[in-house]
């Protein structure tokens, strides 16, 4: 009996720090220039907004990638297919297809989500104040679907300091 209480202990423990690691965001400032048309890369390139109806997202994503991306979902820690991923590639929009995150910047953070130091340019995700269930966050989604992608926190590693904490069904990988 006693060995089950520590288990539910420790359980509880590892719950709790999980919840708290990815809660703990300030405001990052993404210097990207948008409109509600278009967004402008550091390099002058011209990012077009995709805008679909409900509908049409739902005919062309899965239920998870629905609830993800386009309601701000969130999936668990450890399920996503690409938290553990250690092949050198690309991941891009599941959305979309807009090339967000290279496996160069992609890094072990312990939370179960994949995390990357920073994205492949700065104008390919967008951020907004979160919110939402009494926490402050900042919610990272794409620049040109504004599918949601997951959060940004600023306890990450050099060279930036960044942790994008991103949902696997919200992203595609292209195996370089």
């Amino acid at each position: 009996m006693k060995n089950i209480s520590i288990l539910c202990a420790v359980i509880l423990f590892a719950a709790i720090s999980l919840a708290f690691s990815c809660n703990q965001a300030k405001a990052v400032t993404n210097k990207t220039m948008t409109n509600k048309s278009a967004a402008i890369t550091t390099k002058g390139d011209t990012i077009k907004k995709i805008v679909k109806s409900e509908a049409e997202w739902k005919a062309e994503l899965s239920d998870e990638a629905f609830y993800v991306l386009r309601e701000q979902g969130t999936e668990r820690a450890f399920t996503g297919k690409y938290w553990d991923n250690k092949k050198e590639g690309i991941y891009t929009c599941g959305g979309c297809q807009l090339p967000l995150f290279s496996s160069a910047t992609k890094f072990k953070s312990g939370t179960g989500w994949p995390s990357f130091y920073e994205p492949l340019e700065a104008a390919y995700v967008e951020e907004d104040v979160d919110n939402s269930y009494g926490m402050r966050r900042v919610e990272v989604h794409c620049a040109r679907c504004h599918g949601h992608l997951g959060h940004v926190f600023d306890d990450g590693p050099k060279p930036t300091g960044l942790r994008y904490c991103i949902n696997s069904v919200s992203l595609q990988f292209e195996e370089q």
